[in-house]
């Protein structure tokens, strides 16, 4: 799976600390999507800083590369199948995927070199992220074809009496585990997954198409809207509108989240809300990383994007279209800026540098909580991203 400088940018702060392939949309994640689909490991090719996590792994003889921001379709596996060596396949100039046996390519000269390889045109429909909002704004689809491959040929937990279901019994599924109580469930509007030990409590209402991921949960009297995804581990509380949780964070009281996507190790205190639409109903501009500054996104709902380790205290206000950076801290009353670049402490009134090492210790109290280890690699990972966003921070 390879990353494009482009594209990893555009898609920052959510590819800081991970290839593009590791970001979720539906109810997978995009690796695990072409995993499952080819029946095979993957390994990736993205930034140098990121290389020691994700090592690259070479075959000698044959290797295909897949673009880690593309997401499978059937007739987009039967091309990539088709594929013989030193050929490319390409949609609206946008390399696909490619096979090869180059030992000396690497991420800064992978589209130098494909360059010279044998074109193949793609002209079916596909779905890809391009941007941050392309995960919440095709969640849909994507939760859809997840769901049809996830479970084919299994047989659902039967759902509690308890519940209330709207629509087709078959566009529910409940793995293994999974815990549903006196909750409304409505597949009327697009299925819904309930992952393996994962628990709605008392009171919730979800319309799908909805994912709720392995050992995830949703706290009492939720109120979910399709399409939504909450990752592996995740716990959410309140109102939440098209959204999408990568995995172990957190929004576990009310306060409403709309059209957003919110990555791991994240934490919305108490009645944190989000506006999605401006007052005037007008087009939302957002943060670019890549030409470092606000962009048209020709969109007009559009809430949070939130990095990696990024805390918000209670009664949190995020304006319409705001970017948080990794291990950012935010509080305060008022609307903090729409821009918070990574390692920032403050909110609305001040914006300070947030110190390296009180950062890394807040994100290891959280990950110990879940029996996990931020270790040297990922540490190093964080510096990287500290310094990378060092640019944009200013004390005020």
């Amino acid at each position: 799976m390879f990353d494009t400088t482009k594209t990893r940018q555009d898609l920052l702060p959510l590819t800081f600390i991970r290839p593009i392939a590791d970001c979720r949309v539906g109810i997978l994640t995009i690796r695990e999507k072409w995993e499952l689909a080819l029946n095979a490991n993957s390994s990736s090719l993205t930034e140098p800083y990121l290389a020691i996590k994700y090592p690259y792994t070479f075959n000698q003889t044959n290797t295909l590369f897949i673009n880690g921001a593309i997401l499978p379709n059937t007739s987009l596996i039967e091309a990539i199948n088709s594929l013989k060596e030193d050929e490319v396949l390409t949609k609206d100039q946008r390399i696909l995927a490619f096979r090869t046996a180059k030992a000396q390519l690497n991420y800064e000269n992978l589209e130098a070199i494909v360059h010279s390889f044998h074109k193949v045109l793609f002209e079916e429909a596909l779905l890809q992220i391009n941007f941050a909002y392309d995960i919440f704004k095709q969640n849909g689809e994507a939760i859809a074809q997840d769901f049809q491959i996830l479970t084919k040929g299994k047989k659902s937990q039967p759902l509690s009496a308890t519940n209330q279901l709207l629509g087709d019994l078959s566009q529910l599924f409940i793995e293994e585990g999974a815990s549903i109580e006196c909750s409304i469930l409505n597949t009327k509007t697009g299925p819904i997954y309930i992952g393996k030990d994962a628990e709605i409590m008392e009171g919730s209402i979800v319309r799908g198409p909805f994912a709720l991921c392995d050992h995830a949960g949703l706290k009492m009297a939720a109120k979910i809207y399709g399409p939504t995804t909450i990752g592996p581990h995740c716990k959410v509380g309140g109102e939440v509108n098209n959204c999408v949780f990568f995995a172990y964070s957190n929004k576990g009281h009310d306060g409403f989240l709309g059209n957003s996507v919110v990555a791991e190790w994240c934490n919305l205190g108490a009645d944190t809300n989000t506006s999605n639409l401006k007052n005037n109903y007008g087009e939302v501009d957002v943060w670019n990383y890549r030409e470092a500054k606000y962009v048209e996104t020709g969109m007009q709902f559009h809430g949070l994007v939130m990095g990696d380790h990024a805390k918000a205290g209670i009664n949190t206000m995020f304006n319409t279209g705001t970017v948080v950076g990794v291990s950012a801290n935010i509080f305060g009353g008022d609307f903090p800026p729409k821009f918070i670049p990574s390692f920032t402490w403050g909110g609305a009134k001040w914006l300070r540098t947030f110190i390296f090492e009180k950062g890394l210790e807040v994100a290891e109290k959280m990950m110990e909580r879940r029996n996990i280890k931020l270790t040297q690699v990922d540490i190093d990972i964080l510096k990287a991203v500290y310094e990378q966003d060092e640019k944009f921070r200013k004390d005020k």
